[in-house]
């Protein structure tokens, strides 16, 4: 990949799996860079919809956000990393994370400390997608000579998608890169990034993002559509919100004028914080990410199918410009 930012659509965990061929061939068609697949309890997996994208692709980079750091085995997630970049070299972002804790808890592999069990899967995985043979011992991780047998030829960065001051300094240790969720603000890019200790822009530290998209001819009527959904998010903010710059005047908007507030909103604001408004807005947002030192970015549709559609062709738009 080049270090021009690589647009693409994030494939909501509640889309149906057929529509990922569709959505990908659509994608890939088009000029889109990318397909980011989604893996949350207890929807569709990720590794499956990625494999489907890849088979139907030629140029499409295909993410995996995220695996569940204990949900499989490091050699497992390895395994099933390794044969994704055999389906598409160089075409694979793999993502890890904690997993939600409530669901980690359901499936009865709820760590003690998920810190240390995302570091040991961490360092683990790579170390097999490298080729290497691995004998650790450790608290979540307990492998004895364990190698693949089909090793990438050129391993991909191995993400890590968290959000923690101390997840974000674990990953700038251990991780290939980050996988930021949305929504992921410039200033939240350049705050994420201070805490991993890392520079933008670094070659050897992939960042990705995630966004919500929402493009209309009238940015007034994005704003409407989309300030419910910001609503429910300030609920109980975090970090993506509370390191805006203009938080705290956000934060007392919506206490005073509630949704309508938000709706009514500097267009700035809303520029900063997601591709919301025109289509110009949307691509402004995206040059400040670029800025920031993001390498990809997964825009997410609305969650139904046939407006999932329409989207399409503005996330090709955003990446051709």
């Amino acid at each position: 990949m080049t270090n021009r930012l690589q647009v693409g659509m994030s494939f909501d965990r509640t889309f149906p799996p057929a529509f990922v061929t569709e959505a990908a061939r659509a994608l890939d068609a088009g000029g889109a860079q990318q397909l980011w697949v989604i893996e949350d309890c207890f929807y569709t997996a990720g590794p499956s919809l990625a494999a489907a994208a890849l088979t139907v692709t030629e140029q499409l980079t295909v993410g995996v956000g995220i695996l569940p750091a204990v949900a499989r085995t490091a050699p497992i997630t390895a395994m099933e990393i390794a044969t994704l970049c055999g389906l598409g070299p160089g075409r694979v972002l793999p993502g890890i994370g904690h997993g939600v804790q409530e669901w980690m808890a359901q499936m009865g592999v709820r760590p003690v400390s998920p810190l240390t069990a995302l570091e040991e899967v961490l360092v683990a995985v790579r170390r097999l997608l490298a080729g290497d043979e691995v004998t650790s011992h450790g608290h979540y991780v307990d492998l004895d000579a364990v190698r693949l047998e089909h090793p990438p030829a050129d391993p991909p960065p191995v993400l890590a998608g968290v959000f923690g001051p101390k997840s974000l300094a674990l990953a700038g240790r251990v991780a290939g890169g980050l996988v930021l969720a949305e929504p992921a603000s410039p200033s939240y890019v350049r705050w994420a990034m201070e805490q991993a200790g890392r520079t933008p822009g670094d070659p050897d530290f992939h960042l990705a993002t995630f966004g919500v998209l929402c493009v209309k001819k009238d940015r007034v009527e994005a704003y409407r559509t989309m300030a419910p959904w910001l609503a429910g998010q300030l609920q109980e903010p975090r970090t993506p919100y509370t390191s805006l710059p203009f938080f705290d005047d956000l934060a007392a908007r919506f206490a005073d004028k509630g949704v309508d507030g938000l709706a009514t909103m500097p267009s700035e604001w809303w520029t900063e914080l997601a591709p919301v408004g025109t289509m110009d807005d949307a691509a402004e947002h995206l040059r400040g990410l670029e800025e920031a030192g993001v390498q990809s970015v997964g825009l997410f549709p609305l969650r139904d199918v046939e407006a999932a559609r329409t989207q399409l062709a503005e996330v090709v738009e955003l990446a051709r410009r």
